[in-house]
């Protein structure tokens, strides 16, 4: 089993009040959280990773947590999406088993928000960049919460890191107005609509 000890954590906070149209009263604000850790499997193929899922549980959830109180409450948080950066002797597979520790620690604080959380990962250097995608918490469908925050560091992850992320929003696009489902349509009985 390993000690999940992260290296370093990365918190960002955006506040968004126009993207050339009208200021909003309230800005939408998109929050990160980035912990870096050990890969436990760099630098060789592993047949067995799963059990690493388990380890990384209650990073998901102190990362949930920080970002909630970020955004000022879960009441606050509409949209979410994860991600993982994996360094250059990682394989894509090792950033996969952020799923389901990663998703299921933000729908648990969020009130078991009922979306799939969306998600992103590539391999990549020192300093790699990543979009982590953005739905609507509780309906995939609602396009105006179709969004991307882009996530990085500028030392990390080392070739044996990794770099796990979660991201949250307080609603939608701050000049939302591409139509399609609305959020005060959503009906809440399959994380889709």
């Amino acid at each position: 089993m390993s000690d999940v000890k992260p290296r370093k954590i990365i918190r960002n906070l955006e506040e968004i009040f126009h993207e050339g149209g009208p200021r909003a009263v309230e800005p939408l604000c998109r929050a990160s959280i980035m912990a870096v850790v050990k890969n436990p499997f760099a630098g060789r193929y592993e047949p067995d990773i799963q059990w690493f899922m388990e380890d990384l549980k209650p990073l998901g959830a102190q990362m949930s947590d920080r970002l909630v109180d970020m955004l000022g409450g879960a009441s606050k948080v509409e949209g979410y999406g994860k991600g993982t950066l994996i360094g250059a002797t990682g394989e894509i597979e090792h950033g996969a088993l952020w799923h389901a520790p990663g998703g299921h620690a933000m729908r648990v604080c969020l009130n078991d928000a009922r979306a799939i959380v969306p998600s992103s990962k590539k391999v990549t250097g020192i300093g790699g960049r990543l979009d982590i995608p953005i739905t609507h918490i509780n309906a995939s469908y609602v396009r105006s919460h179709f969004d991307s925050m882009e996530v990085g560091c500028n030392d990390a992850p080392r070739a044996d890191e990794l770099a796990f992320v979660l991201v949250m929003t307080s609603g939608s696009r701050v000049h939302a107005r591409s139509g399609g489902l609305a959020v005060e349509d959503i009906k809440g009985e399959d994380g889709l609509r």
